[in-house]
């Protein structure tokens, strides 16, 4: 067998060239007025991101709500009506509203004999005011052990105790600067 000759690479120097960067062309951004679409969609997202950062912040804060006299009157009543409905105790309106630094205008408040009880004049009490004004509450709270059910109107907060607890608590003498309505049984 023949050997072949084998033949030594030479190792070239490779030149590299240096690989320049293309000027590219600058272009000017040139803002289009906005169709109506767009400005819609705009306003959208920016009322979306709003919304978010009061769901990140803690939420809305309890709106005001400007009401008048006629209108309050007759959620007071149907509040009242609610509670008389389903045979609330000792039911007492305080007027909150010449007071300085008052969470709402008006606080109605009843007693039960039972947790059973409290939970019924609560349900119709909402009834009868969607009935009657239209209104949904605010918040409502309590309901997990219903010795204390508040439903709150914005202007106007109903509570609706279980008699130990309204005992206790004594919301007539912390507000008893308002003017106190009660309402017979």
């Amino acid at each position: 067998m023949a050997k072949t000759p084998v033949k030594k690479a030479t190792a070239k120097k490779a030149t590299a060239k240096k690989a320049t960067p293309k000027k590219a062309a600058v272009k000017k951004a040139v803002k289009k007025p906005l169709s109506e679409k767009e400005e819609a969609q705009k306003e959208a997202n920016r009322i979306a991101n709003t919304e978010k950062k009061k769901k990140i912040s803690g939420g809305a804060k309890r709106p005001k709500k400007s009401s008048t006299k006629e209108e309050t009157t007759s959620l007071i009543d149907a509040v009242v009506l609610g509670m008389q409905e389903k045979k609330a105790k000792n039911i007492t309106i305080i007027n909150l509203s010449e007071l300085e630094h008052r969470v709402a205008d008006y606080f109605v408040i009843c007693d039960a004999d039972s947790t059973t009880h409290v939970n019924a004049i609560a349900d119709t009490l909402e009834e009868f005011v969607m009935k009657k004004t239209g209104e949904k509450p605010y918040r409502s709270e309590g309901y997990q052990n219903s010795e204390w059910i508040l439903i709150d109107y914005v202007n106007i907060v109903a509570h609706i105790f279980m008699r130990e607890t309204r005992e206790f608590y004594n919301i007539e003498g912390l507000w008893a600067d308002g003017e106190v309505t009660r309402i017979e049984d």
